[in-house]
Order: structure tokens, then C-alpha cells, then sequence
């Protein structure tokens, strides 16, 4: 059983719903925002090992969300951000990677690959403690 935290920033509420309860019966420990202010906000203050973040949402984008992240300096500079949005086009995927995003996923969310992902992408990390 895992303990690492992600950061679930989406504006509808029932698809923080959803991946409140995929995130949580994988072990994860759970934290949400409903717009891109709030998740910046949170990410500086509880630095998550992962944050899946919707890109169109009020207040501030993704696109912002994750601009500013990438200028922070040590852990949450390089923090793994899963882009999640209803764009599937080819030319939508190359965007979200050249704007720092490390992943991709489209809605509706497939509820069996989002926890591989997951998985997947913290192997990566090397552990932190947060600031």
C-alpha cells in the first residue's frame, strides 16, 4: 500500500469524484482543487509526489497552472503533472507535451489504465520530503 500524495485539480466535481475514489482505493492519500489558482496554491504548500491536472478550467488553465510550476525551484519544478483534458487530437498531445506536461489523459478517464499510469510515473521519482 502506497502513501504518496497527488494533487487532483479539476473543476467538475464529479470527475474529482471519480478520481478521488480510483486514487483512493490504490492506496493514495488525496488532495483536490477545483480551479488552477487553488492546485498551484496546494502544490506549493503540500508538494505532491504527482498532479493530474484538467486543462480547462476557470481562474487559471493548465497551460498556466504548469508554467508556473516549471519555474519553481527544487522538487516542484520537476514534479510529475498529468495533463488531463477532453482533447484527443494529435496536435493537442504535442501541445500539452511541449508546454512541461510529463503525461497525458482524455476524458472520460478509463478507470483501469489512470492507476498503471500512476504507477507507471512514480517509479520514476526519486522520494522527497516535502518543504
Amino acid at each position: 500500500m502506497t502513501t504518496e500524495t497527488i494533487l487532483v485539480v479539476e473543476d467538475n466535481e464529479q470527475n474529482r469524484i471519480l478520481m478521488r475514489q480510483i486514487l483512493a482505493y490504490h492506496g493514495y492519500t488525496v488532495l483536490e482543487a477545483a480551479d488552477g489558482l487553488t492546485g498551484l496554491e496546494m502544490a506549493r504548500e503540500h508538494q505532491p509526489a504527482l498532479i493530474l491536472l484538467d486543462i480547462q478550467m476557470p481562474v487559471m488553465n493548465g497551460f498556466a497552472v504548469i508554467r508556473e510550476l516549471r519555474k519553481q525551484p527544487g522538487y516542484l519544478g520537476k514534479c510529475k503533472v498529468i495533463a488531463v483534458t477532453s482533447f484527443a487530437m494529435k496536435g493537442d498531445r504535442e501541445k500539452v507535451f511541449q508546454a512541461g506536461f510529463d503525461e497525458f489523459v482524455t476524458k472520460p478517464i478509463d478507470t483501469r489504465k489512470l492507476p498503471e499510469l500512476i504507477k507507471q510515473i512514480l517509479s520514476q521519482v526519486e522520494p522527497h520530503e516535502p518543504a
